[in-house]
């Protein structure tokens, strides 16, 4: 069985589309979204982990369309919210348009700008008990570092694209984005403030858990 077919067999059975889910994935590349939006069974990973966790603030680092938002916020316990940062503005909007259809605008909170700049703000408010990283690529270690700092023990760091399709495993492989989720992984790997593993689903989720 292959590696698609695996993803239809995980999705038939536990990420099942509705209308809004459906919708946020397949409208976003038609409305000039990169079509980059992470799969369903990735997307019910995320909010496994969510419910799991018992998470009351997530935030996810890179909103595109919204459809990973979606996910997120329907794994949030009652009274718990979403901050989702997204630097550009056309982005933000479509995303806001999927929140309100899916019926979870009330829970997630679209902030618009160059993600290092937010994270600063970010610093000064109550601890994330869960962050997701799926956005500019070279920024990875940065955010992964604020994420350490600003989840309490137990708090879960997940990042996507940690496979690179596979690339990260062939040293033959030195392109640049490959070069730099390459030495992601390893430092968190080697990171002793964290348990970490990567969910090989899709094109791969790094999972962290802060222990110390």
């Amino acid at each position: 069985m292959g590696k698609d077919q695996v993803s239809r067999y995980i999705t038939g059975l536990f990420a099942v589309h509705d209308l809004s889910l459906q919708e946020a994935r397949e409208s976003s590349p038609k409305k000039g979204l990169p079509a980059i939006s992470i799969q369903p069974e990735e997307g019910r990973f995320l909010q496994f982990l969510v419910r799991a966790n018992n998470t009351k603030k997530a935030l996810e680092i890179g909103t595109l369309g919204g459809y990973s938002g979606i996910w997120i916020a329907r794994g949030l316990p009652p009274g718990g919210k979403l901050i989702t940062l997204e630097v550009d503005s056309r982005h933000a909007q479509v995303a806001r348009e999927h929140f309100e259809a899916a019926g979870v605008d009330d829970l997630i909170e679209v902030r618009v700008g160059d993600a290092h700049s937010v994270l600063q703000d970010l610093s000064d408010e109550d601890p994330f008990d869960f962050v997701f990283i799926d956005a500019d690529k070279s920024g990875y270690e940065t955010y992964y570092e604020w994420a350490v700092e600003n989840v309490p023990v137990g708090g879960v760091i997940t990042a996507h694209n940690t496979l690179r399709g596979g690339k990260v495993a062939d040293d033959n492989e030195v392109d640049e984005r490959t070069r730099v989720m390459r030495s992601f992984n390893s430092r968190v790997a080697k990171d002793p403030r964290v348990i970490s593993t990567i969910y090989p689903a899709g094109d791969g989720t790094l999972v962290a858990v802060r222990i110390a």
